[in-house]
């Protein structure tokens, strides 16, 4: 492997011979003097070669680079606080080319987000994209820490599946040997037959697939999701309480590690939410609403997009927070299996969390009687035989017990402000995108 010094451990560097490796970001070839901007993953750096007033070989070498090509670059380490970039630069001695780039690269900062997206592992160049990136990482590094340092254990689902999930609705249906199999819209019945292990509490964060032909900001047909179950819970109340701690460990491990750069490139302060977090009823927020001049569309009693910037918008004025547990979802817009309220069962142990106007988790206490979940399954029209797989999870009984499942890509689009769920992904996959 090379022995590189990354460049944000140069100005910590002392004078003296180094090697860095990267890529051509900018080359201004002037008369007398060169300057190359290489970067890497790490950040930029100044690289300074005084031309010779003769041919030199070097010179040229450093003339002929295009942007985007990839380089070994050894020389000498300076300080001086002049420089820009960093307050240090490299006094060029040898380049290498390892990868050399075609001359015209086909995106640039202005280029639109479709055509930035064919494109998308030179769209990763610019330091605000990359960034996105690590920002995920550390997201997930501190949720899986939260979970594990409270008894957690990670689960793998599998994503092919001999049935739905949760219903017939918005699935892939693929040839599965003689047979069909259909890819995982959720983990959700692997996680509520983890608790039937007496697992206790577990985890994961794997893809899920939706058919769902939606072009909205928010949507995709694949993506990550972030799911969790534990056992022995009063009510949603316990599960609401642990998504609290998850969000809040996550966003000010965002702000210690990366806010100064979040700062400098999408230019704003990452706000850490303070606990609890705001809790509305779904009836109640419909009444909010309506109060602020928007009468909510839909006849199914659940909140449409401008509902939930509008409750968001409320909470905002009146808690100065920007999250919102809507809680008490009617039965009807909720799966069989959400527990029921013992003293109204038309309304479930169910919630919403809603950030900055845009939902990110559904949560709820599961049903874990068998019998009441056989009759939840037919009052929603669904045969109890077609779910006998599952059911027999709880003929051999289960405690009760509660989770939810939150889409990744929301998250990191919502803590960075962005417009679009296609700039928070990898590599986003829709109705019309299979490739890169």
């Amino acid at each position: 492997m090379l022995d590189r010094t990354l460049t944000s451990a140069l100005s910590q560097g002392q004078d003296g011979p180094v090697t860095i490796g990267g890529w051509v970001e900018t080359l201004r070839d002037q008369k007398r003097i060169q300057f190359i901007i290489i970067r890497d993953e790490s950040g930029s750096v100044q690289v300074t070669y005084p031309r010779p007033a003769d041919e030199d070989a070097l010179a040229d070498q450093v003339s002929a680079l295009s942007h985007g090509s990839f380089v070994i670059i050894k020389g000498q380490l300076k300080h001086d606080e002049r420089v820009k970039l960093g307050g240090v630069e490299i006094l060029l001695e040898e380049l290498e080319v390892v990868g050399a780039s075609s001359a015209d690269s086909p995106i640039a900062d202005d280029t639109s987000i479709d055509k930035r997206l064919d494109w998308r592992f030179l769209d990763y160049r610019r330091p605000e994209v990359a960034l996105m990136l690590k920002i995920q990482t550390t997201i997930e590094k501190n949720w899986r820490e939260h979970w594990l340092e409270n008894g957690f254990v990670e689960i793998h689902s599998p994503k092919l599946m001999g049935q739905p999930s949760e219903s017939h609705a918005e699935l892939f249906k693929l040839e599965y040997f003689e047979t069909h199999a259909y890819l995982a819209q959720s983990p959700q019945f692997y996680k509520q037959m983890s608790m039937a292990a007496g697992l206790g509490k577990v985890f994961e964060i794997g893809p899920v697939f939706r058919a769902d032909p939606s072009f909205t900001s928010r949507h995709a047909t694949e993506f990550v999701s972030i799911d969790m179950e534990m056992s022995w819970i009063d009510s949603h109340e316990d599960v609401m309480n642990f998504q609290e701690q998850l969000m809040v460990k996550a966003i000010q491990a965002v702000k210690d590690e990366h806010g100064a750069q979040i700062e400098a490139l999408y230019g704003f302060e990452v706000k850490v939410p303070s606990i609890p977090f705001p809790r509305i009823p779904l009836a109640e927020a419909h009444s909010i609403v309506e109060g602020r001049g928007y009468k909510v569309p839909r006849q199914d009693g659940d909140l449409d997009p401008e509902g939930e910037r509008q409750i968001s918008a409320h909470v905002e004025e009146t808690h100065d927070h920007e999250f919102v547990f809507l809680t008490d979802y009617p039965k009807n817009i909720r799966p069989f299996y959400h527990m029921r309220h013992a003293d109204n069962p038309d309304l479930t142990k169910s919630y919403d969390l809603i950030w900055k106007g845009t939902e990110i988790t559904t949560g709820a206490q599961r049903e874990h009687r068998v019998e009441v979940l056989t009759e939840q399954i037919k009052e929603k029209g669904l045969e109890p035989e077609g779910l006998n797989s599952y059911l027999d999870f709880f003929r051999y009984g289960v405690p009760p017990h509660g989770g939810f499942g939150m889409g990744l890509t929301r998250v990191v689009m919502l803590l960075l402000n962005l417009s679009n769920i296609r700039e928070a992904s990898f590599l986003f996959r829709g109705p019309n995108r299979l490739e890169p």
